[in-house]
């Protein structure tokens, strides 16, 4: 099993904690955008300050970057890394997509089909980029367009590009599956990891790729918060909980809270999303099961997190994970799942 850490999205870059987990041997680094950082920006300058460690976008917003873009930005990243750049791509939620971008949300998985194959074709430079499709028509043939547009290769030789999705849903999942490389989920748990590698092994069934998950790394986002006193680990955890579970969408439409219902806790989910919409964000975290932060997180003692640490490392055996991706973690917490894991 790998490990990776997140950086917070925000301006700084918390470098000693990326120093540090290069020298540990962390596969990757990941950085996400919401609506404001960007997810690139920190990741290059991760990149710039490092010789081994691998950095990744989880994720770059679809809607935020034309698939032309993104490969550029992809391609001289790899270039200028020395081939450590992972691709993570998303469509988002609708809430960002048109309250921020502007753009219309559409249809996210067709979207996500199109963008990655979209990039894959400029990489492989095989012939002058062409694509007509749902959401992206290139070159442009609108009843604006000026007719000068022409099909154009990349002047810039690009390597290959690992791609991962973030999706929770089992749609997206299988979507992961049969088109990328691996998958950013959150709220994975190693008792519950059939709700992830079910439907993608049936996405890479339907690509004809062979049922083998150790091709393919699931890089669960996990939680961690390393304390003597458990009980107020886990209470740190659950306001970032209370607020994907919650408020992460509108009612009917949180693919987290979706997610957590599958995981076996609809009451809870339903509980916290009306608190937390009611803007009573406190009593929200309060309702967060003690079960399910354990579940989904390491929390605790350092004794506690080791032992927790075999359940994770016992679901890598089978490629139900292959990267563990730490959120949250202290220069303290990456030594402690180091020493248990690599």
């Amino acid at each position: 099993m790998r490990l990776g850490l997140t950086l917070g999205m925000g301006a700084g870059v918390d470098t000693a904690l990326v120093l540090e987990a290069e020298r540990l041997g962390y596969h990757s680094v990941w950085c996400g955008e919401s609506y404001g950082s960007d997810a690139v920006t920190p990741i290059a300058w991760v990149l710039a300050r490092t010789t081994r460690i691998k950095a990744g976008t989880g994720i770059m917003q679809m809607p935020g970057r034309t698939p032309t873009c993104a490969a550029m930005t992809a391609m001289t990243l790899q270039q200028l890394s020395g081939d450590r750049f992972l691709c993570g791509v998303g469509p988002s939620g609708p809430q960002v997509v048109e309250g921020w971008h502007g753009q219309p949300y559409g249809t996210p998985m067709v979207r996500t089909r199109e963008y990655i194959s979209i990039i894959r074709a400029i990489v492989a430079r095989e012939k002058p980029l062409e694509h007509q499709g749902e959401h992206y028509r290139i070159p442009y043939d609108g009843p604006d367009a000026t007719g000068l547009g022409k099909p154009l290769k990349s002047i810039l030789h690009g390597a290959p590009l690992r791609f991962y999705c973030a999706s929770i849903t089992p749609g997206g999942m299988r979507l992961a599956g049969e088109i990328a490389d691996g998958n950013l989920p959150i709220f994975m748990s190693p008792e519950g990891a059939g709700l992830v590698t079910k439907p993608t092994l049936e996405g890479m069934a339907k690509a004809g790729k062979p049922a083998n998950l150790h091709a393919f790394d699931i890089a669960p986002y996990t939680k961690i918060k390393l304390g003597n006193d458990l009980q107020a680990c886990r209470d740190a955890a659950k306001p970032e909980l209370a607020l994907y579970i919650g408020g992460m969408g509108a009612k009917g439409k949180n693919f987290y809270n979706d997610y957590v219902r599958r995981l076996g806790y609809a009451d809870a989910a339903a509980a916290i999303q009306e608190a937390y919409l009611a803007r009573r964000h406190r009593d929200a975290a309060a309702l967060v099961p003690d079960k399910l932060v354990d579940e989904i997180a390491l929390v605790g003692p350092a004794d506690r997190i080791r032992g927790r640490l075999q359940d994770w490392k016992a679901a890598a055996r089978d490629g139900s994970i292959g990267t563990l991706v730490l959120t949250g973690a202290t220069q303290q917490a990456l030594r402690v799942v180091a020493e248990a894991v690599l």
